[in-house]
């Protein structure tokens, strides 16, 4: 059976609360779960006490049984300390320049070092000659 640590939304409308909940990967997000390990209340400060409530030991337990905690659960979790933040996959190019813009700036800065070069060749012809 894959087990899987997530969080299983509860709370109201535009007031949401999650659970910390260890459940079968096949059951929906807010189904039925084997067991609840902590709370997770996100419209509260991030220094409050009550923003993560976490049952550690239970937790460990369940991480040394073989359950995985889904990507939100892990960063939760390395917060407080129990294992490792996820490694974070960059997805999209949206934040670097397309190929024919980097090629076009490589033009520009080769352009801009050979006028520099004429320029310093041109200041010291006529010194020289002077």
């Amino acid at each position: 059976m894959p087990v899987k640590i997530r969080l299983s939304r509860v709370g109201a409308k535009a007031q949401p609360s999650y659970r910390l909940v260890v459940a079968d990967s096949r059951n929906p997000r807010d189904g039925s779960f084997i067991e609840k390990v902590g709370t997770y209340n996100p419209r509260v400060p991030h220094d409050h006490k009550e923003r993560l409530v976490l049952k550690d030991e239970r937790i460990k337990y369940w991480l040394s049984v073989g359950a995985q905690p889904t990507d939100r659960a892990q960063r939760l979790l390395a917060g407080a300390g129990i294992g490792a933040a996820p490694k974070r996959h960059d997805q999209t190019k949206q934040d670097k320049p397309r190929a024919k813009t980097v090629e076009r700036m490589k033009l520009a800065e080769e352009a801009a070092k050979q006028a520099a070069a004429e320029a310093e060749k041109a200041a010291a012809e006529p010194a020289a000659a002077g």
